[in-house]
Protein backbone atom coordinates (compact mmCIF):
# COMPACT_ATOMS: atom_id res chain seq x y z
CA UNK A 1 0.00 0.00 0.00
CA UNK A 2 3.09 2.31 -0.11
CA UNK A 3 1.76 5.70 -1.96
CA UNK A 4 3.96 8.23 -3.43
CA UNK A 5 3.30 11.54 -1.40
CA UNK A 6 0.47 13.42 -2.79
CA UNK A 7 0.39 17.39 -2.58
CA UNK A 8 -3.12 18.60 -3.25
CA UNK A 9 -3.92 22.13 -3.69
CA UNK A 10 -7.28 24.56 -2.36
CA UNK A 11 -9.20 26.06 -5.02
CA UNK A 12 -9.38 29.74 -4.44
CA UNK A 13 -10.86 32.28 -6.88
CA UNK A 14 -11.02 29.40 -9.52
CA UNK A 15 -7.06 28.99 -9.05
CA UNK A 16 -5.42 25.24 -7.38
CA UNK A 17 -3.07 27.32 -5.27
CA UNK A 18 -0.59 26.49 -2.50
CA UNK A 19 -1.25 28.01 0.99
CA UNK A 20 0.04 31.76 1.15
CA UNK A 21 2.86 30.92 3.85
CA UNK A 22 4.02 27.98 2.50
CA UNK A 23 3.08 25.90 5.37
CA UNK A 24 1.44 21.78 4.65
CA UNK A 25 1.04 19.29 7.49
CA UNK A 26 1.54 15.38 6.65
CA UNK A 27 -1.35 13.27 6.64
CA UNK A 28 -0.76 9.48 7.39
CA UNK A 29 -2.54 6.29 6.03
CA UNK A 30 -4.29 4.52 9.07
CA UNK A 31 -4.10 1.02 7.52
CA UNK A 32 -0.07 1.28 7.50
CA UNK A 33 0.67 4.66 9.85
CA UNK A 34 2.89 5.43 6.25
CA UNK A 35 2.60 9.03 5.27
CA UNK A 36 0.92 9.35 2.16
CA UNK A 37 0.25 13.53 1.77
CA UNK A 38 1.58 16.89 2.99
CA UNK A 39 -1.91 18.85 2.46
CA UNK A 40 -2.21 22.73 2.44
CA UNK A 41 -3.03 24.87 5.85
CA UNK A 42 -4.94 27.02 5.02
CA UNK A 43 -4.02 30.40 6.91
CA UNK A 44 -6.52 33.50 7.61
CA UNK A 45 -5.48 35.31 4.94
CA UNK A 46 -6.35 32.16 2.61
CA UNK A 47 -9.59 31.73 3.69
CA UNK A 48 -9.97 35.67 3.94
CA UNK A 49 -8.95 35.29 0.07
CA UNK A 50 -11.70 32.64 -0.38
CA UNK A 51 -14.36 34.50 1.28
CA UNK A 52 -13.61 37.83 -0.98
CA UNK A 53 -13.49 35.77 -4.42
CA UNK A 54 -17.39 34.27 -3.48
CA UNK A 55 -18.54 38.02 -2.26
CA UNK A 56 -16.97 39.34 -5.89
CA UNK A 57 -18.43 36.12 -7.62
CA UNK A 58 -21.94 36.19 -5.69
CA UNK A 59 -23.55 39.41 -8.03
CA UNK A 60 -23.34 37.20 -11.70
CA UNK A 61 -23.88 34.00 -10.27
CA UNK A 62 -26.73 35.03 -8.68
CA UNK A 63 -28.41 36.89 -11.56
CA UNK A 64 -27.48 33.98 -13.49
CA UNK A 65 -30.40 31.62 -14.50
CA UNK A 66 -31.13 29.00 -12.44
CA UNK A 67 -31.13 26.58 -15.23
CA UNK A 68 -27.45 27.33 -16.66
CA UNK A 69 -26.15 27.35 -12.72
CA UNK A 70 -27.61 23.73 -13.21
CA UNK A 71 -25.32 22.85 -16.29
CA UNK A 72 -22.14 23.26 -14.09
CA UNK A 73 -23.53 20.51 -11.76
CA UNK A 74 -24.38 18.04 -14.51
CA UNK A 75 -21.08 18.42 -16.17
CA UNK A 76 -19.79 18.22 -12.38
CA UNK A 77 -21.56 15.22 -11.26
CA UNK A 78 -20.26 13.34 -14.60
CA UNK A 79 -16.74 13.77 -13.70
CA UNK A 80 -17.30 12.45 -9.82
CA UNK A 81 -18.97 9.27 -11.72
CA UNK A 82 -15.82 8.91 -14.27
CA UNK A 83 -13.37 9.89 -11.34
CA UNK A 84 -15.29 7.45 -8.71
CA UNK A 85 -12.43 4.94 -8.57
CA UNK A 86 -9.95 7.39 -7.93
CA UNK A 87 -12.00 9.03 -5.17
CA UNK A 88 -12.51 6.15 -3.90
CA UNK A 89 -8.95 5.37 -3.48
CA UNK A 90 -8.25 8.33 -1.80
CA UNK A 91 -10.71 8.36 0.45
CA UNK A 92 -9.02 4.62 1.71
CA UNK A 93 -5.64 5.97 2.22
CA UNK A 94 -6.73 9.72 3.88
CA UNK A 95 -9.08 7.88 6.85
CA UNK A 96 -9.62 4.31 6.34
CA UNK A 97 -12.79 3.63 4.43
CA UNK A 98 -13.25 0.24 2.55
CA UNK A 99 -13.10 0.96 -1.14
CA UNK A 100 -15.64 -1.87 -0.86
CA UNK A 101 -18.72 0.34 1.14
CA UNK A 102 -17.55 3.60 -0.63
CA UNK A 103 -20.45 5.60 -1.64
CA UNK A 104 -19.71 8.94 -1.28
CA UNK A 105 -18.89 9.44 -5.31
CA UNK A 106 -22.13 8.14 -6.19
CA UNK A 107 -24.00 9.82 -3.46
CA UNK A 108 -22.04 13.24 -4.28
CA UNK A 109 -23.21 13.00 -7.96
CA UNK A 110 -26.73 12.34 -7.00
CA UNK A 111 -26.83 15.56 -4.86
CA UNK A 112 -25.81 17.62 -8.27
CA UNK A 113 -27.71 16.30 -10.44
CA UNK A 114 -30.56 16.60 -8.56
CA UNK A 115 -30.60 20.24 -7.57
CA UNK A 116 -29.21 20.88 -11.36
CA UNK A 117 -33.04 20.27 -11.93
CA UNK A 118 -34.42 21.15 -8.35
CA UNK A 119 -34.64 25.10 -8.87
CA UNK A 120 -38.34 25.01 -10.41
CA UNK A 121 -38.96 24.37 -6.64
CA UNK A 122 -37.90 27.94 -5.14
CA UNK A 123 -41.50 29.90 -4.92
CA UNK A 124 -42.47 32.45 -3.15
CA UNK A 125 -46.60 32.98 -2.90
CA UNK A 126 -48.90 35.98 -3.16
CA UNK A 127 -51.67 37.41 -1.82
CA UNK A 128 -54.75 40.13 -2.16
CA UNK A 129 -56.00 39.69 1.27
CA UNK A 130 -54.67 43.32 2.12
CA UNK A 131 -57.50 45.70 0.12
CA UNK A 132 -55.96 48.10 -2.48
CA UNK A 133 -52.74 46.34 -2.30
CA UNK A 134 -50.50 42.99 -4.07
CA UNK A 135 -48.71 41.26 -2.08
CA UNK A 136 -46.06 38.98 -2.51
CA UNK A 137 -42.48 37.40 -1.08
CA UNK A 138 -39.45 36.63 -2.77
CA UNK A 139 -36.95 34.19 -2.19
CA UNK A 140 -33.31 35.68 -2.64
CA UNK A 141 -29.84 33.98 -1.55
CA UNK A 142 -28.11 35.04 1.06
CA UNK A 143 -24.56 35.62 -0.45
CA UNK A 144 -21.46 33.94 1.13
CA UNK A 145 -22.47 30.31 2.50
CA UNK A 146 -19.32 28.42 4.19
CA UNK A 147 -19.50 24.75 4.57
CA UNK A 148 -17.42 22.90 7.29
CA UNK A 149 -17.45 19.59 6.14
CA UNK A 150 -16.63 15.95 8.80
CA UNK A 151 -14.11 13.60 7.70
CA UNK A 152 -16.10 10.58 7.69
CA UNK A 153 -18.35 11.12 4.70
CA UNK A 154 -16.64 13.92 3.15
CA UNK A 155 -17.75 14.18 -0.17
CA UNK A 156 -21.09 13.45 0.78
CA UNK A 157 -21.58 16.32 2.77
CA UNK A 158 -19.69 18.54 0.50
CA UNK A 159 -21.80 17.78 -2.00
CA UNK A 160 -25.09 18.00 0.50
CA UNK A 161 -24.05 21.46 1.08
CA UNK A 162 -22.60 23.20 -1.33
CA UNK A 163 -25.42 21.95 -4.31
CA UNK A 164 -28.42 23.35 -2.79
CA UNK A 165 -26.39 26.94 -1.88
CA UNK A 166 -25.21 27.55 -5.08
CA UNK A 167 -28.38 26.61 -6.83
CA UNK A 168 -30.12 28.95 -4.87
CA UNK A 169 -27.83 31.76 -5.91
CA UNK A 170 -25.66 31.88 -3.37
CA UNK A 171 -21.48 31.36 -3.95
CA UNK A 172 -19.79 28.99 -1.55
CA UNK A 173 -16.41 28.45 0.74
CA UNK A 174 -15.70 24.51 1.72
CA UNK A 175 -13.57 23.71 4.33
CA UNK A 176 -12.62 20.37 4.45
CA UNK A 177 -11.54 17.87 7.66
CA UNK A 178 -7.71 18.00 7.85
CA UNK A 179 -8.44 14.33 8.46
CA UNK A 180 -9.68 13.13 5.64
CA UNK A 181 -9.00 16.21 2.54
CA UNK A 182 -7.69 14.07 -0.21
CA UNK A 183 -11.07 13.34 -2.28
CA UNK A 184 -12.51 16.32 -1.57
CA UNK A 185 -8.95 17.87 -2.88
CA UNK A 186 -9.42 16.04 -6.11
CA UNK A 187 -13.09 17.19 -5.90
CA UNK A 188 -11.99 20.84 -6.19
CA UNK A 189 -10.02 19.97 -9.80
CA UNK A 190 -12.85 18.50 -10.70
CA UNK A 191 -14.56 21.27 -9.98
CA UNK A 192 -12.12 23.20 -11.83
CA UNK A 193 -12.56 21.44 -14.99
CA UNK A 194 -16.29 21.52 -14.82
CA UNK A 195 -16.04 25.30 -15.59
CA UNK A 196 -17.41 26.98 -12.97
CA UNK A 197 -16.99 30.65 -12.80
CA UNK A 198 -14.33 32.24 -10.51
CA UNK A 199 -14.86 32.83 -6.89
CA UNK A 200 -17.78 31.14 -7.12
CA UNK A 201 -17.30 27.61 -5.54
CA UNK A 202 -13.83 27.84 -3.21
CA UNK A 203 -12.43 24.72 -1.60
CA UNK A 204 -9.63 24.99 1.48
CA UNK A 205 -8.13 22.61 3.74
CA UNK A 206 -6.71 22.82 7.12
CA UNK A 207 -7.31 22.62 10.72
CA UNK A 208 -10.08 24.57 12.69
CA UNK A 209 -8.29 27.04 13.75
CA UNK A 210 -6.82 29.48 11.84
CA UNK A 211 -9.63 28.58 8.72
CA UNK A 212 -12.44 27.26 10.38
CA UNK A 213 -11.99 29.92 13.03
CA UNK A 214 -12.16 32.43 10.67
CA UNK A 215 -15.25 31.25 8.57
CA UNK A 216 -17.23 31.40 11.74
CA UNK A 217 -16.26 34.99 12.60
CA UNK A 218 -16.54 36.35 8.94
CA UNK A 219 -18.52 39.48 8.46
CA UNK A 220 -19.18 38.52 4.78
CA UNK A 221 -20.05 35.01 5.79
CA UNK A 222 -24.03 34.90 5.52
CA UNK A 223 -24.82 31.42 6.28
CA UNK A 224 -22.62 28.72 8.07
CA UNK A 225 -23.51 25.40 7.70
CA UNK A 226 -21.58 22.59 10.28
CA UNK A 227 -21.56 18.72 10.70
CA UNK A 228 -19.46 17.49 13.34
CA UNK A 229 -18.54 17.43 17.07
CA UNK A 230 -20.79 19.00 19.64
CA UNK A 231 -17.73 20.86 21.51
CA UNK A 232 -16.94 22.75 17.87
CA UNK A 233 -20.60 22.81 16.84
CA UNK A 234 -21.12 25.30 20.39
CA UNK A 235 -17.87 27.32 19.53
CA UNK A 236 -19.30 28.53 16.14
CA UNK A 237 -23.03 29.01 17.52
CA UNK A 238 -20.92 31.27 20.01
CA UNK A 239 -18.69 32.67 17.11
CA UNK A 240 -21.50 33.43 15.34
CA UNK A 241 -23.31 35.34 18.24
CA UNK A 242 -20.90 37.79 18.89
CA UNK A 243 -20.02 38.52 15.17
CA UNK A 244 -22.68 39.29 12.48
CA UNK A 245 -24.95 36.62 13.33
CA UNK A 246 -24.55 34.35 10.72
CA UNK A 247 -27.01 31.94 10.21
CA UNK A 248 -26.01 28.46 11.70
CA UNK A 249 -27.14 25.31 10.50
CA UNK A 250 -26.11 22.25 12.79
CA UNK A 251 -25.87 18.49 12.53
CA UNK A 252 -23.96 17.02 15.36
CA UNK A 253 -23.23 13.94 17.72
CA UNK A 254 -25.25 11.21 18.16
CA UNK A 255 -25.95 7.86 20.68
CA UNK A 256 -28.62 6.46 18.70
CA UNK A 257 -30.86 3.98 20.30
CA UNK A 258 -32.47 0.28 18.49
CA UNK A 259 -34.98 -0.92 20.05
CA UNK A 260 -35.67 -4.80 19.62
CA UNK A 261 -39.33 -6.04 20.63
CA UNK A 262 -39.87 -10.27 20.94
CA UNK A 263 -42.06 -10.14 18.17
CA UNK A 264 -39.50 -8.56 15.81
CA UNK A 265 -37.39 -10.57 13.18
CA UNK A 266 -34.56 -11.18 15.02
CA UNK A 267 -32.05 -12.38 12.59
CA UNK A 268 -32.99 -9.04 10.25
CA UNK A 269 -32.70 -7.11 13.22
CA UNK A 270 -29.47 -8.37 14.45
CA UNK A 271 -27.79 -7.52 10.50
CA UNK A 272 -29.42 -4.47 10.71
CA UNK A 273 -27.66 -3.05 13.78
CA UNK A 274 -24.63 -5.12 13.52
CA UNK A 275 -24.04 -3.00 10.28
CA UNK A 276 -25.22 0.17 11.70
CA UNK A 277 -22.24 0.08 14.45
CA UNK A 278 -19.63 -1.42 12.07
CA UNK A 279 -20.17 0.05 8.84
CA UNK A 280 -17.64 2.63 8.17
CA UNK A 281 -15.74 1.11 11.75
CA UNK A 282 -18.39 2.64 13.94
CA UNK A 283 -17.72 6.50 12.15
CA UNK A 284 -20.83 7.33 11.88
CA UNK A 285 -22.93 10.28 13.71
CA UNK A 286 -26.36 7.70 13.44
CA UNK A 287 -24.77 4.35 14.45
CA UNK A 288 -26.62 1.75 16.24
CA UNK A 289 -24.47 2.08 19.53
CA UNK A 290 -26.97 1.60 22.10
CA UNK A 291 -29.35 -1.86 21.23
CA UNK A 292 -32.40 -2.59 23.63
CA UNK A 293 -33.06 -5.91 23.09
CA UNK A 294 -36.48 -7.29 24.77
CA UNK A 295 -35.21 -10.07 27.70
CA UNK A 296 -37.34 -13.13 26.31
CA UNK A 297 -35.02 -13.07 22.93
CA UNK A 298 -31.79 -11.76 24.02
CA UNK A 299 -30.42 -14.78 23.72
CA UNK A 300 -30.70 -15.66 20.28
CA UNK A 301 -30.55 -11.87 19.38
CA UNK A 302 -27.23 -11.68 20.70
CA UNK A 303 -25.98 -14.86 18.96
CA UNK A 304 -26.94 -13.47 15.20
CA UNK A 305 -25.75 -9.66 16.53
CA UNK A 306 -21.99 -11.13 17.32
CA UNK A 307 -22.01 -14.03 14.26
CA UNK A 308 -22.43 -10.64 12.08
CA UNK A 309 -19.86 -8.99 13.19
CA UNK A 310 -17.70 -11.40 13.52
CA UNK A 311 -17.98 -11.79 9.65
CA UNK A 312 -15.83 -8.42 9.11
CA UNK A 313 -12.96 -9.01 7.12
CA UNK A 314 -9.79 -6.47 8.47
CA UNK A 315 -7.39 -5.05 6.04
CA UNK A 316 -6.10 -2.88 3.22
CA UNK A 317 -8.67 -0.46 2.43
CA UNK A 318 -7.89 -0.17 -1.17
CA UNK A 319 -9.07 -4.49 -1.20
CA UNK A 320 -12.60 -5.17 -2.66
CA UNK A 321 -12.47 -8.17 0.14
CA UNK A 322 -12.57 -5.91 2.63
CA UNK A 323 -15.24 -4.54 4.45
CA UNK A 324 -14.18 -3.40 8.46
CA UNK A 325 -11.15 -0.53 7.70
CA UNK A 326 -8.84 1.26 10.56
CA UNK A 327 -10.31 4.12 12.92
CA UNK A 328 -9.60 7.53 10.56
CA UNK A 329 -6.06 8.24 12.62
CA UNK A 330 -4.09 7.34 16.07
CA UNK A 331 -5.85 10.28 17.88
CA UNK A 332 -9.48 8.46 16.84
CA UNK A 333 -8.11 5.39 17.60
CA UNK A 334 -6.79 6.01 20.88
CA UNK A 335 -10.08 7.87 22.04
CA UNK A 336 -12.00 4.64 21.12
CA UNK A 337 -9.26 2.18 22.95
CA UNK A 338 -9.92 4.41 25.90
CA UNK A 339 -13.69 3.79 26.05
CA UNK A 340 -13.53 0.35 25.46
CA UNK A 341 -11.21 0.23 28.56
CA UNK A 342 -14.10 2.17 30.21
CA UNK A 343 -16.75 -0.06 29.40
CA UNK A 344 -14.56 -2.68 30.73
CA UNK A 345 -14.49 -1.13 34.51
CA UNK A 346 -18.39 -0.14 34.54
CA UNK A 347 -19.62 -3.37 35.37
CA UNK A 348 -20.82 -4.48 32.18
CA UNK A 349 -20.28 -7.91 30.39
CA UNK A 350 -17.65 -8.20 27.70
CA UNK A 351 -18.84 -10.64 25.14
CA UNK A 352 -17.35 -9.30 21.52
CA UNK A 353 -14.04 -7.50 21.32
CA UNK A 354 -12.12 -5.49 23.20
CA UNK A 355 -8.91 -7.75 23.76
CA UNK A 356 -6.94 -6.59 21.07
CA UNK A 357 -7.72 -9.28 18.38
CA UNK A 358 -6.36 -7.13 15.19
CA UNK A 359 -3.30 -5.45 17.28
CA UNK A 360 -1.36 -7.76 14.86
CA UNK A 361 -1.97 -5.35 11.89
CA UNK A 362 0.01 -2.30 11.64
CA UNK A 363 -2.72 0.03 11.34
CA UNK A 364 -5.23 1.50 13.41
CA UNK A 365 -7.47 -1.42 13.62
CA UNK A 366 -10.15 -1.98 16.17
CA UNK A 367 -12.45 -5.25 15.87
CA UNK A 368 -15.96 -4.45 16.49
CA UNK A 369 -16.78 -4.77 20.58
CA UNK A 370 -20.12 -5.65 22.64
CA UNK A 371 -20.88 -4.78 25.75
CA UNK A 372 -23.96 -6.20 27.69
CA UNK A 373 -25.74 -4.95 30.69
CA UNK A 374 -24.06 -1.88 30.81
CA UNK A 375 -25.36 0.53 33.63
CA UNK A 376 -26.96 2.94 32.07
CA UNK A 377 -25.09 5.99 33.29
CA UNK A 378 -21.98 4.42 32.27
CA UNK A 379 -19.71 6.77 29.87
CA UNK A 380 -19.84 4.27 27.02
CA UNK A 381 -23.73 4.42 26.88
CA UNK A 382 -23.95 8.23 27.77
CA UNK A 383 -21.21 9.44 25.37
CA UNK A 384 -20.67 9.79 21.48
CA UNK A 385 -17.65 6.84 20.69
CA UNK A 386 -17.42 6.94 16.75
CA UNK A 387 -16.28 3.43 16.93
CA UNK A 388 -17.09 -0.17 16.42
CA UNK A 389 -18.37 -0.42 20.15
CA UNK A 390 -21.66 -0.95 20.91
CA UNK A 391 -24.01 -1.89 24.33
CA UNK A 392 -26.64 -4.22 24.39
CA UNK A 393 -29.04 -3.82 27.21
CA UNK A 394 -32.39 -5.72 28.08
CA UNK A 395 -36.12 -4.26 28.83
CA UNK A 396 -39.13 -5.97 29.92
CA UNK A 397 -41.81 -3.00 29.05
CA UNK A 398 -42.43 -0.25 26.40
CA UNK A 399 -42.60 2.36 29.02
CA UNK A 400 -39.12 1.33 30.33
CA UNK A 401 -37.38 1.14 27.00
CA UNK A 402 -38.79 4.51 25.82
CA UNK A 403 -37.70 6.11 29.11
CA UNK A 404 -34.24 4.52 28.77
CA UNK A 405 -34.03 5.51 24.81
CA UNK A 406 -34.86 8.91 25.07
CA UNK A 407 -32.37 9.36 28.84
CA UNK A 408 -29.28 10.95 26.39
CA UNK A 409 -28.73 14.21 25.43
CA UNK A 410 -28.81 13.27 21.45
CA UNK A 411 -31.60 12.82 19.41
CA UNK A 412 -30.28 11.99 15.40
CA UNK A 413 -31.39 8.67 14.61
CA UNK A 414 -33.44 5.65 16.30
CA UNK A 415 -34.91 2.20 15.36
CA UNK A 416 -37.49 0.14 16.51
CA UNK A 417 -37.99 -3.54 15.48
CA UNK A 418 -41.28 -5.23 15.78
CA UNK A 419 -44.40 -6.59 13.49
CA UNK A 420 -46.56 -5.04 15.36
CA UNK A 421 -47.83 -1.60 13.57
CA UNK A 422 -49.80 -0.03 16.39
CA UNK A 423 -46.61 -0.52 18.81
CA UNK A 424 -44.47 1.20 16.03
CA UNK A 425 -46.41 4.16 15.68
CA UNK A 426 -46.48 4.52 19.47
CA UNK A 427 -42.88 4.39 20.01
CA UNK A 428 -42.01 6.04 16.49
CA UNK A 429 -44.23 9.17 18.53
CA UNK A 430 -42.71 8.65 21.73
CA UNK A 431 -38.85 9.11 20.53
CA UNK A 432 -36.87 11.88 20.45
CA UNK A 433 -35.12 11.87 17.73
CA UNK A 434 -35.22 13.83 14.31
CA UNK A 435 -35.12 10.58 12.32
CA UNK A 436 -36.66 6.93 13.39
CA UNK A 437 -36.69 3.89 11.46
CA UNK A 438 -38.86 0.97 11.62
CA UNK A 439 -37.88 -2.47 10.71
CA UNK A 440 -34.56 -1.19 9.46
CA UNK A 441 -31.77 0.85 10.81
CA UNK A 442 -28.71 3.33 10.09
CA UNK A 443 -27.25 4.23 7.57
CA UNK A 444 -30.48 4.00 5.65
CA UNK A 445 -31.84 7.34 4.79
CA UNK A 446 -34.49 8.49 2.66
CA UNK A 447 -32.82 11.28 0.13
CA UNK A 448 -35.90 13.50 0.21
CA UNK A 449 -36.79 13.72 3.66
CA UNK A 450 -35.49 15.99 6.34
CA UNK A 451 -32.04 15.01 8.70
CA UNK A 452 -31.18 16.56 11.99
CA UNK A 453 -31.41 16.04 15.27
CA UNK A 454 -33.50 16.82 18.66
CA UNK A 455 -31.15 18.19 21.78
CA UNK A 456 -27.54 18.30 21.31
CA UNK A 457 -27.95 16.64 18.07
CA UNK A 458 -28.29 19.88 16.27
CA UNK A 459 -30.71 22.50 14.76
CA UNK A 460 -31.99 23.06 11.31
CA UNK A 461 -32.43 20.07 8.63
CA UNK A 462 -30.92 19.19 5.73
CA UNK A 463 -32.18 16.95 2.71
CA UNK A 464 -33.32 16.97 -0.69
CA UNK A 465 -36.79 18.62 -0.50
CA UNK A 466 -35.87 21.09 2.38
CA UNK A 467 -31.72 21.93 2.19
CA UNK A 468 -32.75 24.84 -0.12
CA UNK A 469 -34.58 26.76 2.56
CA UNK A 470 -31.42 26.91 4.28
CA UNK A 471 -30.06 29.44 1.55
CA UNK A 472 -33.01 31.15 0.61
CA UNK A 473 -33.85 34.83 2.29
CA UNK A 474 -37.76 35.34 2.33
CA UNK A 475 -39.06 39.10 1.48
CA UNK A 476 -42.24 40.57 1.54
CA UNK A 477 -43.25 43.15 -0.89
CA UNK A 478 -46.33 45.16 -0.46
CA UNK A 479 -47.63 46.98 -3.83
CA UNK A 480 -50.16 49.80 -3.38
CA UNK A 481 -52.76 49.59 -6.37
CA UNK A 482 -54.30 52.86 -7.54
CA UNK A 483 -57.63 53.32 -7.70
CA UNK A 484 -59.11 51.54 -11.34
CA UNK A 485 -62.54 54.07 -11.55
CA UNK A 486 -63.24 56.62 -14.11
CA UNK A 487 -61.48 59.83 -13.78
Amino acid sequence: MTESIIKPRMLINGELVNPSDGVTFPLYNPATREKVAEVPEATADDTNAAVAAAKAAFPAWSALGPAQRGTYFKTLARLIRENNTDLARLEAISMGRPMSQYIDGGTAADHFDHYAESWSSIQGQTSLHTPGHFALTLRQPYGVVAAIIPWNLPLVFLAGKSAPALITGNTVVVKTSEKAPLAAARLAELIQQAGFPRGVFNVISGHGNPSGATLAAHMDVRVLSFTGSGRTGRLIQEVAARTNLKKVILELGGKSPAIVFGDADIPRAARETARSIQWNSGQVCMASSRVYVQKSVVGPFLDAYKAALEAVQAGDPTDQSVSHGPQADEAQYEAVLRYIEDGKQAAGELVLGGEGKFAEMKGYFIEPTVFVDTPEDARVMCEEIFGPVVSVNTFDTEDEVIAKANATDFGLYASVFTRDLDRAIRLTKALESGYVAVNCSSPTVAPDLPFGGYKLSGQGREGWLHSMDNFLESKSVLIRLEDGGSE
